[in-house]
Protein backbone atom coordinates (compact mmCIF):
# COMPACT_ATOMS: atom_id res chain seq x y z
CA UNK A 1 0.00 0.00 0.00
CA UNK A 2 2.95 2.41 0.32
CA UNK A 3 3.86 2.05 -2.97
CA UNK A 4 -0.02 3.00 -3.86
CA UNK A 5 0.41 6.11 -1.52
CA UNK A 6 4.18 7.04 -2.97
CA UNK A 7 2.44 7.18 -6.45
CA UNK A 8 -0.24 9.83 -5.60
CA UNK A 9 2.35 12.18 -4.27
CA UNK A 10 4.64 12.22 -6.09
CA UNK A 11 3.42 10.84 -9.70
CA UNK A 12 -0.19 11.77 -9.58
CA UNK A 13 0.80 14.89 -7.62
CA UNK A 14 -2.23 14.54 -5.28
CA UNK A 15 -2.22 17.09 -2.20
CA UNK A 16 -1.05 16.42 1.01
CA UNK A 17 -5.10 15.91 2.37
CA UNK A 18 -6.16 13.86 -0.44
CA UNK A 19 -3.23 11.72 0.50
CA UNK A 20 -3.67 11.37 4.01
CA UNK A 21 -7.50 11.10 3.57
CA UNK A 22 -6.98 8.29 0.74
CA UNK A 23 -4.21 6.21 3.15
CA UNK A 24 -7.29 6.60 5.87
CA UNK A 25 -9.32 5.46 3.63
CA UNK A 26 -7.68 2.37 2.80
CA UNK A 27 -6.17 1.38 6.19
CA UNK A 28 -10.24 1.24 6.85
CA UNK A 29 -10.83 -1.32 4.39
CA UNK A 30 -7.45 -3.33 5.45
CA UNK A 31 -8.93 -3.19 9.18
CA UNK A 32 -12.50 -4.75 7.90
CA UNK A 33 -10.62 -7.39 6.04
CA UNK A 34 -8.47 -8.43 9.01
CA UNK A 35 -12.23 -8.25 11.03
CA UNK A 36 -13.48 -10.24 8.21
CA UNK A 37 -11.22 -13.12 8.68
CA UNK A 38 -10.92 -13.14 12.33
CA UNK A 39 -14.94 -13.60 12.03
CA UNK A 40 -14.71 -15.71 9.50
CA UNK A 41 -12.01 -17.73 9.49
CA UNK A 42 -11.17 -16.96 5.38
CA UNK A 43 -8.20 -14.78 4.33
CA UNK A 44 -9.18 -12.05 2.07
CA UNK A 45 -6.05 -11.70 -0.25
CA UNK A 46 -6.16 -9.25 -2.65
CA UNK A 47 -7.40 -11.33 -5.63
CA UNK A 48 -10.10 -12.51 -3.64
CA UNK A 49 -11.54 -9.23 -2.73
CA UNK A 50 -15.00 -8.93 -4.82
CA UNK A 51 -17.49 -6.43 -5.49
CA UNK A 52 -20.00 -8.42 -2.76
CA UNK A 53 -16.83 -7.86 -0.51
CA UNK A 54 -16.43 -3.96 -1.14
CA UNK A 55 -20.35 -3.84 -0.70
CA UNK A 56 -20.66 -5.38 2.71
CA UNK A 57 -17.97 -2.89 3.72
CA UNK A 58 -19.61 -0.09 2.43
CA UNK A 59 -22.94 -1.31 4.10
CA UNK A 60 -21.25 -1.36 7.17
CA UNK A 61 -20.05 2.59 6.58
CA UNK A 62 -23.47 3.90 5.52
CA UNK A 63 -24.94 2.12 9.24
CA UNK A 64 -22.49 4.66 10.83
CA UNK A 65 -24.69 6.81 9.47
CA UNK A 66 -21.86 8.30 7.23
CA UNK A 67 -22.78 10.88 4.47
CA UNK A 68 -23.38 9.45 0.91
CA UNK A 69 -20.35 11.55 -0.41
CA UNK A 70 -18.08 9.88 2.26
CA UNK A 71 -18.58 6.79 1.43
CA UNK A 72 -18.17 7.32 -2.17
CA UNK A 73 -14.88 9.19 -1.56
CA UNK A 74 -13.77 5.73 0.27
CA UNK A 75 -14.94 4.02 -2.15
CA UNK A 76 -13.06 6.29 -4.92
CA UNK A 77 -9.70 5.59 -3.13
CA UNK A 78 -10.42 1.87 -3.42
CA UNK A 79 -11.05 2.17 -6.96
CA UNK A 80 -8.17 3.97 -7.32
CA UNK A 81 -5.78 1.27 -5.64
CA UNK A 82 -7.12 -1.82 -7.59
CA UNK A 83 -6.51 0.51 -10.58
CA UNK A 84 -3.12 0.86 -9.42
CA UNK A 85 -2.57 -2.75 -8.06
CA UNK A 86 -3.96 -3.84 -11.88
CA UNK A 87 -1.70 -2.07 -13.86
CA UNK A 88 1.11 -3.13 -11.55
CA UNK A 89 0.05 -6.56 -12.54
CA UNK A 90 -0.74 -7.36 -9.11
CA UNK A 91 -3.96 -8.48 -9.45
CA UNK A 92 -5.56 -9.49 -12.89
CA UNK A 93 -8.89 -8.50 -13.06
CA UNK A 94 -10.20 -5.15 -11.21
CA UNK A 95 -13.37 -6.03 -8.56
CA UNK A 96 -15.22 -2.82 -8.71
CA UNK A 97 -15.75 -2.07 -12.09
CA UNK A 98 -19.14 -2.24 -12.22
CA UNK A 99 -19.59 -1.06 -8.84
CA UNK A 100 -21.43 1.90 -8.19
CA UNK A 101 -21.72 3.87 -4.52
CA UNK A 102 -24.81 5.25 -2.95
CA UNK A 103 -26.95 7.89 -4.80
CA UNK A 104 -26.34 11.50 -2.95
CA UNK A 105 -29.09 13.53 -1.82
CA UNK A 106 -29.49 16.43 -4.13
CA UNK A 107 -29.87 19.57 -1.91
CA UNK A 108 -31.80 22.71 -2.35
CA UNK A 109 -29.79 25.52 -2.97
CA UNK A 110 -30.03 28.56 -0.74
CA UNK A 111 -31.34 31.66 -2.52
CA UNK A 112 -32.46 34.74 -0.99
CA UNK A 113 -35.81 36.42 -1.06
CA UNK A 114 -36.38 38.92 -4.05
CA UNK A 115 -37.96 41.45 -1.94
CA UNK A 116 -34.85 41.05 1.14
CA UNK A 117 -32.35 41.76 -1.94
CA UNK A 118 -33.68 44.33 -3.63
CA UNK A 119 -33.94 45.94 -0.34
CA UNK A 120 -30.39 45.07 0.78
CA UNK A 121 -29.42 46.17 -3.19
CA UNK A 122 -30.98 49.47 -2.90
CA UNK A 123 -29.59 50.98 0.09
CA UNK A 124 -27.88 54.18 -0.27
CA UNK A 125 -24.52 54.56 -0.12
CA UNK A 126 -21.95 56.59 -0.64
CA UNK A 127 -20.99 56.35 -4.84
CA UNK A 128 -17.58 58.75 -4.24
CA UNK A 129 -15.70 55.80 -2.27
CA UNK A 130 -14.07 53.55 -4.50
CA UNK A 131 -14.19 50.72 -2.05
CA UNK A 132 -17.92 51.20 -1.29
CA UNK A 133 -18.65 51.83 -5.40
CA UNK A 134 -16.81 48.44 -5.77
CA UNK A 135 -18.42 46.41 -3.66
CA UNK A 136 -21.48 47.64 -4.26
CA UNK A 137 -20.67 46.80 -8.04
CA UNK A 138 -19.59 42.91 -7.31
CA UNK A 139 -22.99 42.24 -5.36
CA UNK A 140 -24.90 43.70 -7.90
CA UNK A 141 -23.03 41.63 -10.92
CA UNK A 142 -23.19 38.53 -8.74
CA UNK A 143 -26.77 38.75 -8.52
CA UNK A 144 -27.67 40.42 -12.28
CA UNK A 145 -25.24 37.99 -14.07
CA UNK A 146 -25.64 34.69 -12.08
CA UNK A 147 -21.68 34.41 -12.35
CA UNK A 148 -19.28 32.59 -9.90
CA UNK A 149 -16.93 33.94 -7.64
CA UNK A 150 -14.13 32.86 -9.77
CA UNK A 151 -15.37 34.09 -12.53
CA UNK A 152 -16.09 37.69 -11.71
CA UNK A 153 -12.29 37.70 -10.34
CA UNK A 154 -11.05 36.75 -13.43
CA UNK A 155 -12.82 39.57 -15.00
CA UNK A 156 -10.42 41.71 -17.47
CA UNK A 157 -11.13 45.64 -18.54
CA UNK A 158 -11.27 44.44 -22.16
CA UNK A 159 -14.33 42.09 -20.95
CA UNK A 160 -16.81 44.61 -20.41
CA UNK A 161 -18.35 46.92 -22.83
CA UNK A 162 -20.94 49.15 -21.46
CA UNK A 163 -21.73 50.67 -24.87
CA UNK A 164 -23.42 47.28 -26.13
CA UNK A 165 -24.31 46.18 -22.71
CA UNK A 166 -22.43 43.12 -22.78
CA UNK A 167 -19.99 40.90 -20.43
CA UNK A 168 -17.54 38.66 -21.36
CA UNK A 169 -16.66 35.35 -18.95
CA UNK A 170 -14.73 33.12 -18.98
CA UNK A 171 -15.91 30.15 -17.05
CA UNK A 172 -14.64 26.60 -16.21
CA UNK A 173 -12.39 24.61 -19.00
CA UNK A 174 -11.90 28.19 -20.08
CA UNK A 175 -15.11 27.89 -21.73
CA UNK A 176 -16.76 31.56 -22.48
CA UNK A 177 -19.84 33.49 -22.89
CA UNK A 178 -21.69 36.28 -23.62
CA UNK A 179 -23.52 37.67 -20.44
CA UNK A 180 -25.69 40.69 -21.39
CA UNK A 181 -26.97 43.53 -18.65
CA UNK A 182 -29.23 46.08 -18.30
CA UNK A 183 -29.00 49.98 -18.03
CA UNK A 184 -28.75 50.09 -14.04
CA UNK A 185 -25.64 47.80 -14.25
CA UNK A 186 -24.26 50.02 -16.91
CA UNK A 187 -24.00 53.06 -14.92
CA UNK A 188 -22.77 51.73 -12.19
CA UNK A 189 -20.03 49.83 -14.44
CA UNK A 190 -19.27 53.14 -15.43
CA UNK A 191 -19.57 55.35 -12.38
CA UNK A 192 -16.59 52.49 -10.74
CA UNK A 193 -14.86 52.99 -13.99
CA UNK A 194 -14.83 56.86 -13.31
CA UNK A 195 -13.97 56.64 -9.38
CA UNK A 196 -11.16 53.49 -10.17
CA UNK A 197 -9.47 56.27 -11.97
CA UNK A 198 -9.61 58.81 -9.93
CA UNK A 199 -8.79 56.87 -6.48
CA UNK A 200 -6.35 54.23 -7.43
CA UNK A 201 -5.15 55.20 -11.35
CA UNK A 202 -5.60 53.73 -15.19
CA UNK A 203 -3.56 50.81 -17.31
CA UNK A 204 -5.21 47.58 -15.35
CA UNK A 205 -5.78 44.23 -16.75
CA UNK A 206 -8.42 42.76 -14.34
CA UNK A 207 -11.71 45.19 -13.75
CA UNK A 208 -11.65 44.87 -10.20
CA UNK A 209 -8.87 45.79 -8.35
CA UNK A 210 -7.89 47.06 -4.79
CA UNK A 211 -6.97 50.45 -3.19
CA UNK A 212 -2.92 49.66 -4.63
CA UNK A 213 -4.51 48.59 -7.91
CA UNK A 214 -3.40 44.58 -7.17
CA UNK A 215 -6.77 42.31 -8.74
CA UNK A 216 -9.63 41.42 -5.83
CA UNK A 217 -9.19 37.74 -5.24
CA UNK A 218 -11.83 35.34 -4.19
CA UNK A 219 -11.39 35.79 -0.21
CA UNK A 220 -12.05 39.46 -1.06
CA UNK A 221 -15.27 38.51 -2.55
CA UNK A 222 -16.07 36.21 -0.04
CA UNK A 223 -15.76 38.26 2.35
CA UNK A 224 -17.54 40.93 1.30
CA UNK A 225 -20.51 39.21 0.04
CA UNK A 226 -20.91 37.81 3.36
CA UNK A 227 -20.25 41.18 5.20
CA UNK A 228 -23.51 42.43 3.09
CA UNK A 229 -25.40 39.51 3.01
CA UNK A 230 -25.87 39.63 7.09
CA UNK A 231 -28.24 42.10 6.41
CA UNK A 232 -31.04 39.04 6.00
CA UNK A 233 -30.79 37.62 8.99
CA UNK A 234 -32.86 33.98 8.13
CA UNK A 235 -29.94 33.21 4.96
CA UNK A 236 -28.42 30.52 6.94
CA UNK A 237 -25.63 30.57 4.15
CA UNK A 238 -24.05 33.83 3.11
CA UNK A 239 -21.69 33.08 -0.25
CA UNK A 240 -21.24 34.51 -3.22
CA UNK A 241 -22.50 31.81 -4.64
CA UNK A 242 -25.81 32.29 -2.64
CA UNK A 243 -26.71 35.13 -5.15
CA UNK A 244 -25.91 32.88 -8.51
CA UNK A 245 -28.87 30.29 -7.01
CA UNK A 246 -31.14 33.62 -6.35
CA UNK A 247 -30.45 34.51 -10.44
CA UNK A 248 -31.23 31.27 -11.46
CA UNK A 249 -34.19 30.97 -8.71
CA UNK A 250 -35.90 34.70 -9.98
CA UNK A 251 -34.89 34.05 -13.53
CA UNK A 252 -37.15 31.11 -13.84
CA UNK A 253 -39.84 32.39 -11.33
CA UNK A 254 -40.14 35.23 -13.93
CA UNK A 255 -40.44 33.05 -16.94
CA UNK A 256 -37.13 32.27 -18.15
CA UNK A 257 -36.64 29.15 -19.70
CA UNK A 258 -34.78 26.79 -18.71
CA UNK A 259 -32.35 26.38 -21.41
CA UNK A 260 -31.96 29.99 -21.36
CA UNK A 261 -30.83 30.24 -17.80
CA UNK A 262 -28.71 27.10 -18.44
CA UNK A 263 -27.28 29.19 -21.18
CA UNK A 264 -26.43 32.09 -18.86
CA UNK A 265 -24.92 30.15 -16.36
CA UNK A 266 -22.48 28.41 -18.52
CA UNK A 267 -24.04 25.32 -17.31
CA UNK A 268 -22.80 22.19 -20.01
CA UNK A 269 -26.04 20.36 -19.11
CA UNK A 270 -29.73 21.11 -18.54
CA UNK A 271 -29.33 18.18 -15.35
CA UNK A 272 -27.27 20.95 -13.31
CA UNK A 273 -29.51 23.96 -13.82
CA UNK A 274 -33.06 21.83 -13.05
CA UNK A 275 -32.08 21.82 -9.42
CA UNK A 276 -33.18 24.94 -9.53
CA UNK A 277 -36.93 24.00 -10.73
CA UNK A 278 -36.99 22.25 -7.51
CA UNK A 279 -36.57 25.75 -5.29
CA UNK A 280 -39.11 27.20 -7.27
CA UNK A 281 -42.25 23.83 -7.26
CA UNK A 282 -40.68 24.53 -3.59
CA UNK A 283 -41.95 28.14 -3.53
CA UNK A 284 -45.02 27.53 -5.21
CA UNK A 285 -45.99 24.15 -2.52
CA UNK A 286 -45.57 27.21 0.13
CA UNK A 287 -47.77 29.70 -1.64
CA UNK A 288 -50.51 26.89 -2.16
CA UNK A 289 -49.99 26.16 1.15
CA UNK A 290 -51.24 30.01 2.12
CA UNK A 291 -54.79 29.04 0.79
CA UNK A 292 -57.66 28.39 3.40
CA UNK A 293 -58.14 24.93 1.69
CA UNK A 294 -55.16 23.46 2.28
CA UNK A 295 -54.95 24.36 5.95
CA UNK A 296 -58.01 22.12 6.84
Amino acid sequence: MSSFIDYLRYERNYSAHTVTSYAKDLAQFVEFLAEKREAEGEIFDLDRVDADVVRQWLLTLMKQSLAATTVNRKLSALQSFFTYTLRKGIIQKHPLRLLNGPKKAKAIPYFIKEKELETLLDEEKDDSVFEEVRNQLMLEMLYETGIRCSELVGIKDTDVDTGAMLLRVTGKRNKQRIIPFAERLKEMLINYKNVRAREVGGGFVSFFVRKNGLPVTSAIVYYVVKKQLSGVPTLAKRSPHVLRHTFATSMLNDGATLSAVSNLLGHSSLASTSVYTHVTFEELKKVYNAHPRAKK
